[in-house]
């Protein structure tokens, strides 16, 4: 008997939205369907919402891959990445694209999305001038930021606070033009958004409300401006649309489809002509249109179950919104910012920055906004969307759940065991209770980590995790594992990090290899996340035995320079707390002109950066700056960095203590060591603190009795001050005590753990015990010395005398045949 054939489905749009139907579609009938995907755009689906942290450098791309390669393949969809479709003949039911190419259907769905709004501004069409509505936008954005460069982003919505607050992190200057008084006003009352403009000034982004742009003004054919009606002008070397979106209907208006604000569809997501579907931000469903994944994901299911012969009704969609405003949890929902016959009940932390406005009409909740503490944004909602009478509860109402229930003598975790199983629980990727629950009990999952992997709820803002937390623990009981740490090292095996490193040392395991069978691992040979880390925990316990594996180590380790964006590198010899000569300076300069070396640039570190040299040339840039002296600023390592010195007592008035010889000690002491992360250091001669050490990883402040030991400062992505450690009379004394922290951290901590976080997770006071403790010191000081003979290096000098010299051949010389 021969089977059917399958019924052809193509779907244009190879976005969430495509992609979640399909998802859908396979769910309830994987081999219906013979399926096509058209993306205009040359890569697979990943998360929109996610391009806010890739442009503020927090994610990858590949963090934020939602379909790879391999999910077409394995569920046998036919992906025309890059192929734009230009043209629907309905009667013959074809779909052409770029390049001719032709392919038939007998559904077919149109998920094209929403086109980015250009505002018609004389200067509009300059260079530099962009939107921000994908991942080409955002390259485009990274692109701009030059050292002193401006940005100014017109639109005072989400897209256009995340544009400038992902500029500002790439140390761009950053101002938003708004068109009303408050930021987010579409969200937000003016109570909440004046707190944002607080937040947003706070994370170096500038504000002006209230202004109307007249003109993108230019110079040589590059934007160079904004001008505003006012008059004032708003220097800029580049321009940021982000004033809304427009369904994108042009292929289906010139199909002959019904098209209002968006491609009209019916109840069951059916376009006018009853083969052609539609789901997304190109839609309108009941004189609706809409932005948010939530309501998508409801039209997907719909669709998913219309597509497969269950009859089913999307009847439009109850919106709050729960965002993650760069950095800064915001919920709202309904009538937020009150109204005749409303009820206002506010809650303001101001040290916290916290603000709570929970509106009430009819003795019920008809809206809400919460700003800085979002936690009970479900909560709320859910009040709001049953129409519960919230009369005996008003007076905690507002303090949320937790304290609400707990006052009435209810079991929180009561309320979690109560929702509904259609109740949306991450509304970033539309998971649902029933979803998690379903996972859980059919996979066995026991952890937040393996509820991620599998339904993805949490994975992406991750506001939503206590709520994920609360429905395993209602699932579960006892049985929860608490993620009381970094989650295992990494899939490839169960273990975490305390007890891979302690069993490498009781068990005596030297060798990779070793390490995976007496662990069990999952996987041969390891991945990229669990190598490296093993790499440098053998390397810690077996100084002088263990031999360092190359190909474990990241591209910038195995290349001693710091990869660039544009596949060059950047150089950075080392200065010895700060410290150069005329001859050091004369062979930095002779070597960018000689290796015509586009930017020489001061680094924060007290140190000189080369920056475009081309990969071919590392060995030659190498040998001359080792011929005058100089080594491997190891600015790519984990390990030690820098030492930053202020010039003490040698020459200023105020210097208590000679801190640039005591930081050019630690440095020649110190260097080539490897750690768990990145070390810096700062020796400052007084307590005005001009080196900054007390925001390095280990600081030094010099005071008229002796000597501060800091630890735990951090000034990137996360800014923390530094804790007193101890304090010691003589310079000896601050030696050996850096030294032994910087060893009992090398021996404890996680890899990729930065100081502050080792501190945080096992405290202060027990890192000072150890190392007050005179014979611990020493015996600390003692390993890291030991440690030190093999360390201490120039991994440029061995390069230039051939180790590892296949590193720099490029891959075509290194794959020529020889001759016949």
């Amino acid at each position: 008997m021969t089977a059917s054939p399958k019924e052809r489905l193509v779907v244009i749009g190879n976005g969430m939205a495509g992609c979640r139907a399909v998802q859908e579609v396979l769910k309830r009938d994987p081999t219906r369907y013979e399926i096509a995907i058209f993306g205009a755009e040359p890569r697979v689906n990943y998360d929109r919402i996610m391009l806010s942290p890739v442009l503020a450098g927090e994610k990858s791309f590949a963090d934020i891959v939602i379909n790879d390669e391999a999910w077409y393949r394995d569920n046998g969809i036919t992906l025309h990445a890059g192929r734009k479709v230009v043209g629907i003949d309905r009667e013959a039911k074809l779909v052409r694209a770029e390049g001719g190419l032709e392919v038939a259907y007998d559904r077919l769905l149109l998920a094209m999305g929403s086109d980015p709004i250009r505002l018609p501004l004389p200067g509009a069409e300059l260079t530099g001038v962009v939107t921000f509505r994908d991942l080409d936008d955002v390259e485009a954005m990274i692109a701009a930021v030059k050292p002193g460069a401006r940005a100014v982003v017109i639109g005072g919505g989400l897209l256009g606070i995340e544009a400038a607050y992902g500029l500002a992190r790439r140390g761009m200057g950053a101002t938003v033009v708004h068109l009303m008084d408050v930021l987010m006003e579409r969200q937000l009352d003016a109570s909440a958004g004046f707190l944002l403009t607080q937040a947003m000034a706070e994370r170096g982004v500038d504000t002006v409300l209230g202004a109307n742009s007249e003109e993108i003004l230019g110079q040589d054919g590059r934007v160079a401006g904004l001008k505003l009606k006012d008059g004032r002008v708003l220097p800029c070397d580049l321009l940021v649309m982000a004033v809304g979106i427009r369904p994108a209907t042009t292929l289906a208006k010139a199909a002959g489809l019904e098209v209002g604000r968006g491609v009209m569809v019916d109840d069951a997501m059916r376009t006018s002509d009853p083969a052609i579907y539609a789901v997304g931000e190109c839609v309108e469903h009941r004189g609706q249109v809409y932005g948010l994944v939530a309501p998508i994901w409801e039209m997907c299911k719909t669709l998913g179950q219309t597509l497969t012969g269950v009859a089913s009704t999307y009847e439009g969609s109850v919106l709050s919104t729960r965002l993650k405003v760069s950095g800064v949890d915001v919920f709202s929902a309904g009538k937020f910012a009150g109204g005749e016959g409303c009820e206002d009940i506010i809650f303001r932390d101001a040290g916290r920055g916290v603000y709570k406005r929970i509106v009430l009409e009819g003795g019920k909740v008809a809206g809400a906004v919460l700003f800085g503490d979002a936690a009970d944004g479900g909560w709320y909602f859910d009040l709001m969307r049953s129409g519960e009478p919230v009369g005996d509860i008003r007076e905690t109402l507002v303090f949320g759940q937790a304290v609400t229930e707990g006052l009435r003598g209810l079991d929180p975790s009561a309320a979690v065991a109560a929702m509904a199983d259609e109740a949306e629980i991450c509304g970033c990727n539309g998971v649902c209770k029933g979803t998690i629950t379903q996972a859980i009990a059919d996979q066995g999952l026991t952890t937040l980590e393996s509820v991620r992997a599998v339904t993805k709820a949490s994975a992406s803002c991750g506001s939503c995790t206590p709520l994920v937390e609360k429905i395993l623990i209602a699932s579960l009981g006892d049985a929860f594992q608490v993620q009381t740490g970094p989650k295992p090292v990494c899939s490839c095996t169960e273990k975490g990090h305390d007890e891979v490193r302690r069993r490498i040392v009781a068990e005596g395991l030297k060798t990779m290899p070793a390490v995976m069978q007496a662990l069990e691992w999952r996987t041969p040979d390891g991945c990229a996340s669990c190598r490296p880390a093993l790499n440098y925990y053998l390397l810690c316990a077996w100084p002088g035995e263990y031999r360092d594996d190359k190909q474990s180590r990241f591209i910038n380790e195995r290349v001693h320079a710091n990869i660039q964006k544009d596949g060059t590198y950047s150089v950075v010899p080392r200065m010895w707390g700060g410290m150069t000569t005329p001859n050091e300076l004369r062979a930095i300069a002779d070597v960018a002109d000689k290796f015509k070396i586009p930017t020489v640039k001061v680094t924060g570190g007290q140190r000189i950066d080369l920056l475009g040299v081309k990969k071919d040339d590392l060995p030659a840039v190498w040998a001359d700056l080792n011929a005058a002296g100089m080594v491997s600023g190891h600015a790519y390592a984990k390990g030690l960095r820098t030492v930053k010195t202020c010039v003490g007592s040698e020459w200023c008035r105020f210097g208590t203590q000679d801190s640039t010889g005591l930081g050019v000690q630690l440095e020649k002491i110190m260097w080539g060591s490897w750690s768990p992360a990145k070390v810096k250091l700062g020796v400052s001669g007084c307590p005005r603190n001009c080196a900054e050490a007390t925001c390095k990883d280990i600081g030094v402040v010099c005071v008229d009795s002796g000597y501060e030991i800091h630890i735990g400062g951090a000034a990137g992505l996360h800014i923390q001050g530094t804790e007193l450690l101890t304090k010691v009379a003589t310079e000896e004394e601050a030696i050996w005590a850096i030294c032994a922290v910087m060893q009992l951290y090398r021996e404890n901590g996680w890899y990729l753990e930065r100081i502050y976080k080792w501190m945080a997770r096992v405290g202060l006071e027990s890192i000072r015990t150890e190392i007050e403790n005179p014979n611990r010191r020493r015996q600390l000081y003692d390993l890291f010395a030991y440690s030190q003979r093999f360390s201490r290096i120039d991994p440029w000098a061995e390069r230039v005398a051939g180790r590892h010299a296949d590193e720099f051949n490029p891959l075509s010389r290194r794959m020529e045949f020889a001759p016949a």
